[in-house]
């Protein structure tokens, strides 16, 4: 059977989500647009900082003043802004992420131009949300938002 380009992209955003330094939850993203990559990226902190891994194994980074991470830049948000740094256009662009976007992380997706979500996992159901409110508030303003169930790896 042939993969489509959705399953594949998945698939690479999963083994992305291996190269995360966070202690918490490793997540991997790809941009992709007319059926290319134009970015990729996984969560952790800035180049040059502090491998949370490496510098806090037991417990991970120190904390924000609202519990998240303090210095952890999510997937999605590495993809984009590596896009960006590299002035890819992402107007109408996909975006695979194996966890939901956080409400953050969606108000950047939509001001990217990235038209399509494809996600894998919730991020409503990891924190115990009631909602995933990313994906609540890309939907209200027409961004195509769908969960991929997991597959065997192609």
């Amino acid at each position: 059977m042939r993969p489509t380009f959705d399953d594949i992209y998945m698939e690479l955003a999963e083994k992305l989500a291996k190269r995360s330094h966070c202690v918490k939850m490793h997540v991997g993203a790809v941009l992709a647009k007319d059926t290319r990559i134009i970015s990729l990226g996984y969560n952790g902190p800035p180049a040059g900082t502090h491998n949370c891994d490496m510098e806090w194994p037991d417990q991970g980074c120190p904390r924000d003043s609202k519990g998240g991470c303090s210095l952890a830049i999510h997937a999605e948000q590495n993809a984009i802004l590596y896009a960006a740094k590299n002035k890819a256009s992402m107007e109408g662009a996909t975006l695979y992420v194996t966890l939901s976007p956080c409400l953050a992380c969606a108000r950047i997706i939509y001001t990217a131009g990235i038209k399509h979500v494809f996600y894998m996992h919730s991020y409503g159901e990891y924190k115990k949300i009631a909602s995933d409110e990313g994906v609540d508030f890309l939907g209200k303003f027409g961004v195509t938002v769908q969960r991929m169930q997991p597959k065997e790896q192609l």
